[in-house]
């Protein structure tokens, strides 16, 4: 079943075309590999996948409606973004891990927080850090647990482990594979050959702001 749909999506920013003509479909469990050139648009089709820009020209659908009739932030709640630079607010960790929860007018759960801190390899100590303190390493954890407290529908990743040591890059994609296994869509920029066909189901390949290919990966 087709969860996302592009039809003939065009984005133009200052009269520049950086999203030409895509058209593709993401079936309902995907994993997709994204791969290209630095600036071939590849962030900015994940950005378009979630709302947070809109297209110029073209169609995008998410479970067979326009994702224009959405509201953005229930739209967000279902499909998830976790930038290659990691966007940390408040004070410390735990105000960072409070938020998906202060935003559905829920109370933290504890034992949900300290089952993702120790799936990736972090102390429950973290908690009371100051953000101001964290390795960078540490700081694009904290944005994917975050992400991860809810299961999200779909779930976009843009180089999540270009911080991260050999150790941890591991253990981030075990994690998201797992999460891909449960029936989690799995969108993932990276600049690696090897991890882009470690886990995924699909290749796309983006060249200057067109998609070259989409292919199977077996």
């Amino acid at each position: 079943m087709d969860l996302l749909q592009f039809k003939k999506v065009f984005y133009v920013r200052e009269n520049k075309d950086i999203i030409k003509n895509f058209s593709l479909s993401v079936e309902s469990g995907d994993f997709i590999s994204i791969v290209g050139a630095s600036g071939s648009g590849k962030s900015t089709f994940l950005k378009l996948c979630c709302h947070l820009i809109s297209p110029t020209d073209g169609e995008i659908m998410y479970n067979g409606r326009n994702m224009l009739e959405y509201n953005p932030m229930l739209l967000r709640k279902e499909i998830s973004y976790c930038f290659q630079i990691p966007h940390l607010f408040g004070d410390t960790v735990e105000d960072n891990l409070n938020f998906p929860y202060f935003i559905r007018s829920m109370k933290m759960d504890f034992e949900r927080v300290n089952e993702l801190l120790l799936r990736f390899n972090l102390d429950k100590r973290i908690l009371k850090e100051e953000v101001k303190n964290l390795s960078g390493g540490e700081k694009q954890r904290i944005a994917l647990i975050r992400t991860l407290l809810f299961k999200p529908e779909m779930i976009l990743l843009d180089e999540v482990t270009s911080a991260l040591d050999v150790d941890n890059t591991q253990i981030v994609e075990s994690v998201i594979n797992s999460l891909n296994k449960e029936g989690t869509t799995v969108l993932w920029i990276t600049h690696s050959p090897e991890q882009s066909r470690r886990y995924a189901n699909k290749l796309l390949t983006v060249d200057c702001g067109e998609i070259k290919s989409l292919e199977a990966i077996i």
